[in-house]
């Protein structure tokens, strides 16, 4: 299909092609720019790049899904348009910043990861995307330079803080075990998913944006927490440290709470999942859940409302918020072979217009 796309676009045929996964933290999150650790896994959802090489240095990208027109710049001379382009400006900008010698490009996009959900759709394009040029251009780069250089892009040119979880998921994850990633020392094993248990997502409908508004404000917090606690990231300190940190002023206190718990939680829900123990995750999911609405406040209310409903459900085992928050997607478990039709019930019940079901990615609803 995107070969004749790529055709239609470019007139004439691709000669390298990559792909890419989003991912569904399980728990963790907010600590990945803290220095803690995270429990992502992949989903079902790609992003798939098809390129060609060019000799004039100029840049050409396109995609369906905005529209099929496409969009250029010249190498060595990207500029920020506040647009789904700006990530590929910004691979590019760190690749010539690095010395790789790019002549330029004509790229076409397709992606299932749905943009805005809290399913690391640009971390999942970003990956694709050098994925792409690795194979296109020889590149010796390893596959934990990737996941630097997607969050390099994302963070020098785009303008979001990010930490290196979802790019390190879109590299490194796969869709039958959870990545259990120390995000200090980029360490991490995979976490067998247990054969009595099902992973759902719903995506609410509403969307966020992390290049402005709140994500950055919390990352900006949490700096200044661990400043006035005289670390270098809050996920250093222990529960232990709490009676501390809540004589922080507000919101600081709050903010260092959830990073601080939430770090204690991965362990846990890892230890949970190796055990299939589903009331540990309940348990896990719904402290989780409550942290990031009250200490964190990165929910909304149709986020609050899915994971209530979803804690309802016969089928499910526990529910919660995933991803950065400020509208996204709720991450819940549930008894093998029931994900599906659980979030089904849920989907009708909350009665939200733009919300559906992705994974299990076998209908959508709404």
């Amino acid at each position: 299909m995107s070969e004749s796309d790529f055709l239609a676009a470019f007139g004439r045929l691709p000669s390298a092609t990559a792909d890419a996964a989003g991912r569904v933290n399980l728990m963790g999150e907010h600590t990945d720019y803290n220095g803690g650790r995270v429990l992502p896994t992949a989903i079902p959802g790609r992003t798939r790049v098809w390129l060609a090489r060019r000799d004039d240095g100029r840049v050409q990208a396109g995609s369906a899904a905005v529209g099929g027109a496409v969009e250029s710049y010249t190498l060595g001379a990207e500029s920020p348009r506040g647009t789904w382009l700006d990530y590929l400006q910004g691979i590019t900008a760190e690749l010539v910043r690095g010395g790789q010698a790019l002549s330029g490009l004509d790229l076409w996009i397709e992606s299932d990861v749905p943009v805005g959900s809290g399913l690391a759709s640009s971390a999942a394009f970003e990956i694709a995307v050098l994925r792409g040029l690795r194979a296109l251009y020889g590149l010796l780069l390893d596959d934990l330079e990737l996941a630097r250089l997607g969050q390099r892009a994302e963070t020098r040119f785009v303008g979001a803080n990010v930490g290196i979880m979802d790019q390190m998921a879109a590299v490194f994850a796969d869709e039958h075990t959870a990545l259990l990633l120390d995000t200090r020392t980029l360490a991490f094993e995979r976490v067998p998913l247990p054969d009595t248990l099902e992973i759902g997502v719903i995506d609410s409908g509403v969307r966020h944006a992390h290049a402005s508004g709140g994500y950055n404000e919390r990352r900006e917090e949490c700096e200044r927490a661990a400043a006035l606690l005289g670390v270098r990231s809050l996920c250093e300190l222990s529960v232990d440290a709490l009676p501390r940190v809540l004589e922080l002023p507000e919101p600081l206190a709050r903010r260092a709470r959830h990073a601080i718990t939430e770090h204690a939680r991965v362990g846990a829900a890892a230890d949970a999942l190796r055990a299939g123990d589903g009331d540990a995750l309940r348990a896990l999911f719904t402290a989780s859940h409550a942290s990031q609405r009250d200490d964190f406040a990165v929910s909304v209310p149709e986020v609050d409302r899915l994971v209530s409903l979803a804690l309802k459900d016969e089928d499910v085992v526990a529910a919660r918020l995933t991803g950065g928050g400020f509208g996204g997607s709720i991450v819940f478990v549930a008894s093998r072979g029931r994900a599906h039709t659980a979030a089904l019930r849920v989907l009708d019940a909350a009665a939200l217009p733009h919300a559906r079901v992705v994974v299990p990615a076998r209908a959508s609803h709404g």
